[in-house]
């Protein structure tokens, strides 16, 4: 097991890098409706809150093809980690697994199942830089894919696109509020795997209102 960090020197891309890369070359045509985009909802539990200091203990995750979750693309995969998460157990539960995924193969799976999908989560910008520190080792310092946060999307549709945070109530934005407001049972809750899942519901609710607000393609999704 291997976190080589703490180099500044600039990290040859290795071949899975460069296919990922190849394959994100393409962007997504701004007029394509959102019932044909496909989406990746990802979730990570970790050590601890610090991205400098901790790591990923499991990551979950699952597709989203025509408007369709699909459950047999459903993930939960454990990398290997130098650190065990005692911060966090109260919260999901992981000390240690046994099946686990050294890095270097743990950050190709996770490239090779991202593909060219557009990547959802719930407050998704902790997890994208977990795993920020766990592909720049191979030549990945940021992944390239579009992201859509939940949380911010669920805002932008009650406040508009330019909210003043100050005003937003943020404790009704949290994944099991929006759950409660949506009529999504929170069962598997704190699991990688399970949150993926509630976000992925979460997210169809979230385009279906979208849609009745004039949000209809990726340009407009996105801006």
């Amino acid at each position: 097991m291997i976190w080589p960090f703490g180099s500044k020197k600039k990290v040859p891309e290795t071949d899975f890098v460069k296919k990922y890369l190849d394959e994100n070359s393409i962007k997504i045509p701004g007029i394509r409706q959102l019932g044909l985009l496909e989406f990746v909802v990802f979730d990570t539990e970790t050590t601890g809150l610090n991205p400098k200091e901790d790591y990923i203990l499991s990551f979950g995750a699952v597709k989203i093809q025509e408007r369709k979750i699909l459950i047999k693309s459903a993930i939960e995969w454990y990398p290997d980690s130098p650190k065990a998460g005692h911060q966090t157990a109260a919260i999901h539960g992981l000390l240690s697994k046994e099946e686990t995924l050294g890095i270097r193969q743990f950050v190709e799976q996770v490239l090779m199942y991202f593909g060219s999908s557009i990547l959802v989560g719930h407050h998704v910008g902790f997890d994208l830089q977990m795993l920020h520190k766990a592909s720049k080792a191979y030549g990945l310092p940021r992944l390239v894919n579009p992201t859509l946060d939940t949380m911010n999307l669920a805002i932008r549709l009650d406040y508009g696109p330019s909210p003043d945070r100050q005003l937003v109530p943020m404790k009704e934005y949290g994944l099991d509020s929006l759950c409660v407001r949506f009529g999504i049972a929170t069962e598997d809750r704190h699991t990688a795997s399970g949150d993926a899942f509630l976000t992925a519901q979460l997210l169809l609710k979230l385009l279906k209102l979208a849609e009745q607000k004039g949000i209809r393609s990726f340009a407009d999704l996105v801006r």
